[in-house]
């Protein structure tokens, strides 16, 4: 199959978005749905991808790679322009922002494997004591019985 060449204006069709990106097609019509990516319809109604939308794809990608939710990558992508090529600035931007929120998530796993690390070696097998899974013996005011196993 012989690939076809485009001029760097030239808008990418939904397969060849899929092609280039590794991402399926039902993935990129739904992160338009989201406001994540955009494209326009031409006279046939085929979407059409500008070009500057490969790096907003692949973001999306390494976000969902590292299991950041979709809501916090369309918060780093707030001041990044859908109907333009974005700046270096536009996307420095957005990194610093994202930055922040990988920071916040680090530090609550790096909690998280503390307090793990602390009950695990704790031993005490109480719920009631327990200060990771019933801080405060809140369960006590559900009544008896066992309610963390899903039913």
């Amino acid at each position: 199959m012989t690939e076809q060449l485009h001029t760097p204006e030239e808008p990418l069709s939904v397969g060849e978005m899929s092609d280039r990106t590794g991402v399926a097609v039902s993935a990129l019509h739904y992160y338009e749905r989201l406001g994540l990516i955009a494209s326009h319809r031409t006279a046939g109604n085929q979407r059409r991808y500008p070009r500057h939308m490969l790096r907003r794809v692949a973001l999306i990608s390494v976000a969902k790679r590292l299991g950041i939710p979709l809501e916090d990558v369309t918060d780093a992508f707030a001041d990044v322009p859908l109907t333009s090529t974005p700046t270096h600035e536009d996307w420095q931007r957005a990194s610093r922002r994202w930055k922040k929120t990988l920071e916040l998530r680090r530090q609550g796993i790096e909690q998280l494997e503390k307090e793990l690390t602390g009950c695990i070696g704790c031993g005490c097998l109480s719920m009631k004591a327990c200060g990771l899974l019933n801080p405060g013996d809140t369960l006590a005011d559900t009544g008896q019985g066992a309610r963390r196993i899903p039913v």
